[in-house]
């Protein structure tokens, strides 16, 4: 009787420590699945690099867009706002930029600026931002959307903005606009991010953002000179041709590369990016030819920018088909936007609101519209796959960026006017800013 006791206690003991040691095991095995494996993958470290590069070649892609478009007498001057905005937002981006627009979340608004100066932003992975590539690649990024999103801005004021005062601007623009609504909809503990909003590649921190501020800033400075009443043609539509073309290339690295992977969500950007564009292209052209009566090139390159901009917050959220819509509707109610300008008296000279603003805004709707979880597991499926959620949060989103943006840009470039003036003199601008702003011609014949 005592031998059995004995064993049947060595028995018990010896189950205790078997279910002790399953357990440890299991609880150590859930922990592989569910803590983020913080290793530096080369792949995706490769197409962020180049994804960044390809996003950098917008800047000068837009200017040449941008060059295109206006007079002469201001091609320089217009092209060099898109290419200072590089230098400028690069250095601000490192001191305070990134630290404010993805650092330490301050009540779901801003960054605090304890990453400031790039502080413990170093070459190991990031678990919030980039569990496979270093942290300063997705830093780096990330600063080539800052650099090119004031640059939008100013095709709204082409050829009439005093040069120092457009520096002051897109400082102050990119710290006080640009740098919290990036937070607000990318950032760990965002706002918007907190609500379930999705924008992938920048509908609300890009294009929305910049085509509101566009409105704000055309209705500040006011018509040009000459506007509507006397023809104002573009100069060089080959020069914009190279432009949009560029964009088009570069767009790829702007849509596929916010997946941060190279990876089935990067490729399914990358077809939506482009089925979305050619549709867009091809709808603005047809509703183009029906308007005027003629097919224009400048209207083909156009829809192509509509529809890369319709497409941004979608991209990696919905299939082909969707894409295909979206393209289409950006194409006819932008180019309806662009057309429609001279009805409400604004002088937005190179169509950024009605191209980005529009655009953007329509994307994002459409985002909460056609998103699919089937597309992408860590987004959300839309009203058409059952979730009218989705759309409401949207739309709360987009209410906010549109008053957030209009009224800060309003409100700073009417500080910058009343210290320092915005706008060049009528004699300059008549002369062109080429010479009067920089002292060189673009052309000599």
């Amino acid at each position: 009787m005592l031998y059995k006791l004995k064993l049947y206690l060595y028995n018990a003991r010896l189950y205790v420590v078997l279910m002790c040691a399953t357990a440890l095991t299991s609880q150590r095995a859930f922990a592989d699945v569910v803590a983020p494996v913080l290793r530096v993958d080369s792949g995706d470290t490769a197409w962020v690099l180049m994804s960044a590069a390809l996003v950098l070649l917008m800047t000068p892609g837009l200017a040449f867009f941008y060059g295109g478009m206006v007079r002469k007498k201001n091609v320089l001057g217009t092209m060099m706002q898109s290419f200072i905005a590089i230098p400028v937002i690069s250095i601000q981006w490192v001191l305070i930029g990134y630290s404010l627009a993805f650092g330490p979340d301050v009540g779901h608004f801003i960054g605090d600026l304890s990453w400031a100066g790039l502080s413990g932003v170093g070459l190991m992975p990031s678990a919030d931002y980039a569990p496979t590539i270093p942290h300063q690649a997705f830093m780096v990024f990330q600063m080539m959307f800052a650099v090119i999103t004031p640059a939008v801005v100013s095709g709204a004021f082409a050829e009439r903005m005093k040069f120092t005062s457009f520096l002051v601007f897109i400082l102050l623009w990119s710290t006080l606009v640009y740098d919290p609504i990036a937070h607000w909809a990318w950032a760990t503990n965002g706002w918007i991010r907190n609500m379930g909003g999705l924008d992938f590649a920048g509908g609300f921190v890009v294009e929305i953002n910049s085509g509101v501020a566009a409105l704000a800033a055309a209705l500040v400075i006011g018509r040009r000179k000459g506007w509507p009443h006397e023809p104002i043609m573009p100069h060089n539509l080959t020069l914009m041709l190279i432009g949009a073309g560029l964009l088009w290339f570069g767009w790829f690295g702007f849509n596929a590369g916010s997946a941060v992977t190279s990876g089935s969500v990067a490729t399914a950007a990358f077809v939506a990016t482009h089925i979305a564009t050619a549709a867009a292209a091809l709808w603005w052209t047809f509703a183009e030819w029906k308007h005027r009566g003629k097919p224009t090139l400048l209207g083909a390159a156009s829809g192509a920018v509509a529809g890369l901009v319709a497409i941004t917050p979608a991209a990696g959220f919905v299939g082909p088909l969707p894409s295909l819509l979206i393209g289409i509707v950006a194409g006819v109610i932008c180019y309806a936007a662009v057309v429609g300008k001279s009805r409400f008296g604004y002088d937005d000279t190179l169509d950024a609101f009605g191209v980005h603003g529009v655009g953007g805004t329509w994307g994002a709707i459409a985002t909460g519209l056609f998103a699919s979880t089937a597309v992408n597991v860590a987004g959300a499926n839309g009203l058409f796959y059952g979730n009218p959620r989705l759309l409401l949060i949207q739309l709360t989103a987009i209410a906010a960026t549109w008053a957030f943006s209009f009224c800060m840009t309003f409100a700073i470039l009417k500080g910058i006017d009343a210290v320092m003036g915005i706008r060049v003199e009528r004699d300059e601008e008549e002369q062109g800013l080429d010479l009067t702003q920089h002292g060189e011609s673009g052309y000599t014949m």
